[in-house]
């Protein structure tokens, strides 16, 4: 069943038909518009047939189609809540309708316009079944209708008001303008009365004269004082007083009339309009008529922008996002002042900074909202000279403005634009060049101008000085249901039936309307089980539509950002922003600013989770950015993984290894001498397609691993975590490493419990940066006697393996170095106090540890420290010489007895543990941490806390649980935001009590406060 199409029988063809005839009548009359919902005349009979068409609408179940054989039918239909309704296509070439009926907008196409009317039903409907006594707004064919005295001032003072009015967009009936020949010129004009919403009447010296006028006057009384219209009283050059007493050069015109039998009429019409709120010619402006107009003109326009401004309703929670830009945009203020809006493709830049616009532009004196510029810039025939012509014509309602050149247009805006308060949207900008000719200086604009500018890249606003940046947040789950439903179901809200359906499509979106509303329309009319097909073809097949305008960031990338966002995507995402640089500059990726730039082009996100202990930053990516990279990765063979560049589907990549599909090209030469030709082959050459693998290989030999990966000759990023295999078994004697290997391109290597001895001997690893091998049964890294440098490996985790020696002298560059878990080491590895760039060193469970050397500080780069559980007994007091050290863990050291004194002096220090350690005293120095945020300390045999504890200005975390602390420092009351745990005593004595809460973990409850 189609969502909302509701059949009945055809025994209700009478009472359908009926309801059909009236809509149609309402559709001539041209109470319909494209795009608005259904208006309706509110005159006493056309208010009567609205009542009786909404009460029978009501009624109407659905339409059938067999029962309109009189009218063409459209081969689509409009579902709506009300039925499925059919698109009449009539003909009215022949056609004649009464007076009242004919259509007041010519040229109208009626089957277009019967399609929106059928289509705007439902919102119709809801309208009316919400209020039984709603009223429908009427609609206007003018805004503004003048009365005057033509012979006074027809060709000065009106003709200058007039022509404001029609600069400014205001629809205006001027007699002499819109009387239709061949009809009474009074029954035009009452007619163009009624059809007006405001009315501005000049009163001159002579309006009294003429008979005309007065009646004129009295129907726009009559009509004002129904309250659907306004009347505006102008005082030319007479004074209200005058007019309201027919006293002075009004009395004199007026004399004329007093013996007519209208005169009473006329002269409490005069009455009424000298009382109502206008403007005095003499009181304005120092009399200047320029500026007089200029005043009438911005009160007009603020009253018809109040009364006529809605946003679209087909936008959901618009308003509070507009309403956050507006407020930074302050009308109020002088300064010239440009906002940037920036966010990904389709997340809604346009249609935000349009509603913006919408919302403020009657406040300036100029506008113009230029759309597509990174289009219309790339286009050769026209480019930014055209987009400067099209802001100056707008701006100064010039349009025969010529401009030679760019450079030329740049000097016309910059003389122009100084004499207008303005208003520019820039829409979809991605160079600064673009900025620098469409809005090159605040200089050019006159004080209280506004420019908008959309963009995807924030690079873009920063390098043309824009500080005022606002990103476009995406939708929440309730926002995205409701434009959704707009969209599927026409309505507020799901269907009851695709209630389930609809919350996947929503969380497939992930809060992008562009997503939303193209599945939307897609799925808008369609049965169930097609949504099911729609959403199951989603999961392998993203919307092409969808994937093209998404594809536009990352089209404009340099080709080596293009490669880092697409590793991010593939392999990277949800990563530490240190472990991603890490990775990538092991890559060879300049990754510190590819980062920036994808992060500035709204590719990727930083972000930190809230209620992580530590300051680590992540790089995410929106779901739908993610798609389009595995779609751009995918190209043009989308069912051959084994050409693709990445690889990170499991089923896939063991599909390719163990089917042996990686090509192997034999490359021959030839070598000729004197004497002979020799043939040889020289060497073997695997698929050059892929160069990055990230997968989980438990189904998967090593052995298949092995040959598969080493015939990738390509292959620079691998990233593998298999079974693991018994510790001890030998399994180099399984595998020739004559024959297999690992390709020498490779930068990164990452083997999850790699099941040999040793790395294969014919491996050069001469661009290896990254190697991470942990809880692998390597005993050594390189075969005995293998001493060729490696300078640029870079980062070493051998964590958990059964490494027996390691000599650091062939790694010179080693930053990184985590031997964790190796109990088969004996002792330091050589050369590890050598390593110049050393910024991490991790040792923890390292039970063969008792001791550090004494020139540890020789490694002055070091910034983490972990020997955690290992059997060090102290500290050498030349670890208080490491200037960089930003971590020290010891925890669980059960043999440390103290800290140096002069632990102070690690002037970096953030993150110190000290928990299960033997420690009972620290040392006062330690308050000269002024970075210090983490100070654990639980379960040691700590009895006292330095007195000066509240000068650590950075402290946020104080752990003591299980300690013999008894009290707190008075000084730590001086610190603010932070967490403590410890015994409840221990916390009360310094008067936390009130403060105390109790945590329950298991069976142990502890006690903490945070002040």
């Amino acid at each position: 069943m189609v969502p909302g199409a509701n059949r009945v029988q055809s025994s209700e063809a009478p009472l359908w038909k009926t309801g059909l005839l009236r809509m149609l009548l309402l559709s001539l009359r041209g109470g319909f518009e494209p795009g608005r919902r259904p208006e309706f005349e509110t005159s006493q009979r056309g208010s009567s047939n609205t009542r009786e068409f909404q009460g029978e609408l009501h009624h109407t179940k659905g339409l059938m189609r067999k029962d309109l054989p009189e009218v063409g039918i459209d081969p689509g239909t409009s579902h709506t809540p009300c039925g499925t309704i059919p698109t009449p296509i009539l003909n009215h070439s022949n056609t004649s309708y009464p007076s009242n009926l004919k259509p007041s907008t010519p040229n109208l196409n009626y089957s277009h316009n019967f399609h929106l009317l059928t289509n705007s039903i439902p919102s119709m409907a809801a309208s009316s079944s919400s209020s039984s006594s709603s009223s429908v707004q009427k609609t206007f064919k003018y805004d503004v209708f003048l009365s005057f005295r033509g012979a006074d001032i027809r060709k000065s003072f009106i003709g200058h008001l007039y022509q404001a009015l029609q600069d400014k967009g205001i629809y205006t009936y001027k007699d002499d303008e819109r009387i239709t020949k061949g009809k009474m010129i009074s029954d035009n004009l009452l007619e163009s009365i009624e059809d007006s919403r405001f009315y501005i009447v000049v009163f001159s010296k002579n309006y009294a004269s003429s008979s005309w006028c007065l009646k004129e006057l009295v129907k726009i009384m009559e009509c004002h004082n129904t309250k659907k219209h306004i009347a505006y009283p102008v005082f030319l050059d007479v004074e209200p007083t005058e007019v309201r007493y027919q006293t002075g050069a009004v009395g004199e015109a007026f004399s004329k009339h007093v013996n007519k039998e209208a005169a009473g009429k006329w002269r409490k019409a005069l009455k009424d309009a000298a009382d109502l709120a206008g403007w005095e010619l003499k009181n304005t402006a120092d009399g200047s008529e320029a500026s007089f107009i200029k005043k009438i003109i911005e009160d007009i326009s603020i009253e018809l922008y109040n009364i006529n401004f809605s946003f679209d309703k087909n936008l959901v929670g618009i308003e509070t996002r507009v309403n956050d830009i507006v407020s930074s945009l302050e009308i109020g203020s002088d300064d010239v002042r440009m906002i940037g809006i920036k966010g990904m493709g389709g997340a809604g830049k346009t249609t935000l900074a349009r509603a913006v616009f919408d919302k403020i532009s009657i406040q300036f004196e100029g506008k113009s909202f230029v759309e597509n510029v990174r289009e219309v810039t790339n286009t050769p025939s026209s480019g930014l000279k055209s987009l400067q012509q099209q802001i100056l014509s707008h701006v100064l309602n010039d349009k025969d403005m010529i401009i030679s050149g760019v450079r030329d247009g740049q000097n016309i805006m910059k003389r122009r634009m100084r004499g207008r308060k303005v208003l520019i949207a820039l829409d979809d900008v991605d160079d600064v060049e673009q900025l620098e000719a469409l809005a090159g200086e605040p200089e050019w604009f006159k004080s209280g101008s506004r420019i908008i500018i959309t963009t995807r890249d924030e690079q873009v606003l920063l390098a043309h000085g824009v500080t005022l940046i606002h990103g476009v947040s995406l939708l929440s789950n309730k926002e995205a249901i409701c434009l959704f439903s707009k969209y599927a179901f026409r309505r507020e809200g799901p269907v009851q039936v695709y209630e389930e359906l609809v919350e996947q499509v929503v969380h497939y979106a992930a809060g992008l309307p562009l997503i939303i509303k193209v599945l939307g329309s897609l799925l808008f009319g369609k049965d169930k089980p097609e949504w099911e097909d729609v959403l199951q073809r989603l999961k392998t097949i993203p919307l092409s539509k969808t994937m093209e305008i998404l594809k536009l960031s990352y089209t404009a990338l340099e080709c080596d950002h293009k490669e880092i966002f697409l590793d991010v995507a593939c392999m990277l995402k949800g990563q530490t922003k240190n472990m991603v640089i890490q990775r990538l500059e092991g890559c060879g990726y300049f990754a510190k600013i590819g980062l920036r730039v994808l992060q500035q082009k709204s590719l990727i996100t930083i972000y930190k989770y809230c209620d992580d202990d530590d300051d680590d930053e992540y790089v995410g990516m929106h779901d739908h950015i993610k798609e389009m990279a595995m779609y751009i990765v995918r190209g043009s063979h989308p069912d051959m993984p084994h050409k693709h560049s990445r690889l990170w589907n499991d089923d896939e990549i063991e599909h390719i290894l163990a089917n042996d599909l990686v090509r192997i090209k034999f490359i021959s030469k030839f070598e000729k001498s004197k004497t002979y030709t020799n043939f040889m082959v020289t060497m073997l050459q695997g698929t050059e397609e892929t160069r990055y693998i990230e997968f989980n290989g438990w189904n998967v030999g090593p052995d298949i691993i092995m040959n598969g990966i080493g015939k990738m000759k390509a292959l620079r990023f691998f990233k593998v975590c298999i079974r693991e295999y018994n510790k001890g078994i030998d399994r180099c004697k399984i595998i020739d490493f004559k024959i297999y290997s690992f390709p020498d391109a490779l930068r990164y290597l990452c083997f999850r419990n790699y099941p040999f001895r040793c790395l294969p001997k014919t491996f050069q690893a001469n661009n290896l940066v990254t190697l991470e091998m942990p809880f692998s049964n390597l005993v050594l890294l390189w075969e005995l006697g293998e001493h060729k440098v490696r300078d640029k490996l870079r980062f070493l985790d051998l964590s958990g393996s059964e490494l027996r020696t390691l000599d650091l002298r062939v790694t010179p560059n080693i930053e990184t170095l985590d031997l964790s878990g190796c109990n088969n080491l004996v002792d330091l590895p050589d050369g590890m106090w050598t390593l110049k760039h050393l910024k991490s060193l991790k040792l923890r469970h390292c039970q063969w540890l008792d001791k550090l050397p004494e020139d540890l500080c020789r490694s002055g780069c070091l910034e983490v420290l972990d020997f955690q559980f290992t059997n060090i007994k102290h500290l050498p007091d030349s670890i208080c010489l490491l200037k960089h050290l930003k971590y020290l863990l010891l925890d669980g050291c059960k043999f440390l007895e103290k800290l140096p004194e002069d632990v102070g002096h690690l002037e970096c220090l953030e993150y110190l543990t000290l928990s299960r350690t033997k420690i009972k005293h620290i040392p006062d120095s330690i308050c000269m941490l002024k970075y210090l945020k983490d100070l654990i300390l639980n379960n040691s045999l700590l009895e006292k806390l330095p007195e000066d504890l509240g000068r650590l200005a950075c402290l946020k975390m104080l752990l003591m649980e299980g300690t013999s602390i008894s009290h707190l420092p008075q000084s730590i009351l001086l610190l603010k935001g932070l967490y403590i745990t410890g015994p409840r005593g221990c916390l009360e004595s310094v008067g936390f009590t009130s403060l105390i809460q109790t945590h329950k973990i298991k069976y142990e409850e502890y006690c903490y406060i945070e002040v």
